[in-house]
């Protein structure tokens, strides 16, 4: 009765944290994904999913593996599902280069829209420190835990990526931010 009880209990908190969370992962994962609401939809589905299985380590002691931090571990296996998916074959495959009508944008859209086709860019490593290092402003020590790589790897990585997207958006990042 008492563990039925402490499983209810652990499924209500859980249901409390992905409710809170899921917002912040969707728009990393739009972000890491160049702007694929879909992919990020199942990128966040995929950590939540994970999570889900581990949510009983909130409640352990510190040497059995207890997750102090389960917003970070969110982001963690958020980055780490992305990279994954994009190691598959499959992960380059797009049913459509056009899409069929064109919604009139803002000039805020169209700096967001060119923004994340330059992010898309990119390749997966060094979007994915991008965006952590610049859009979730994490340091370059818990980026470079995240994405498995050396502080020194996150720090270049970040520095050619940074070069190559003010390289791809040249004169049209200034011209969308005069606007």
């Amino acid at each position: 009765m008492a563990t039925a009880r402490r499983r209810a209990a652990l499924e209500e908190e859980f249901v409390a944290f992905a409710t809170a969370r899921s917002g912040q992962l969707y728009r990393s994962a739009y972000f890491l994904t160049g702007g694929d609401s879909h992919l990020s939809e199942d990128l966040v589905q995929e950590t939540l999913g994970q999570m889900y299985t581990q949510w009983h380590r909130l409640h352990r002691p510190s040497w059995a593996g207890r997750i102090d931090n389960p917003a970070g571990y969110a982001q963690t296996v958020l980055v780490r599902a992305y990279l994954t998916h994009q190691r598959r074959r499959s992960s380059s495959e797009r049913p459509s280069e056009v899409l069929p009508e064109v919604a009139a944008q803002s000039p805020d859209s169209a700096l967001r829209l060119a923004l994340v086709d330059a992010l898309g860019q990119l390749p997966p490593r060094d979007r994915a420190v991008v965006v952590l290092r610049y859009w979730e402003d994490r340091s370059v020590e818990e980026t470079a835990a995240m994405v498995k790589d050396s502080s020194a790897a996150v720090r270049t990585r970040s520095s050619r990526a940074l070069a190559k997207l003010r390289t791809l958006l040249g004169g049209e990042l200034a011209e969308l931010v005069a606007r």
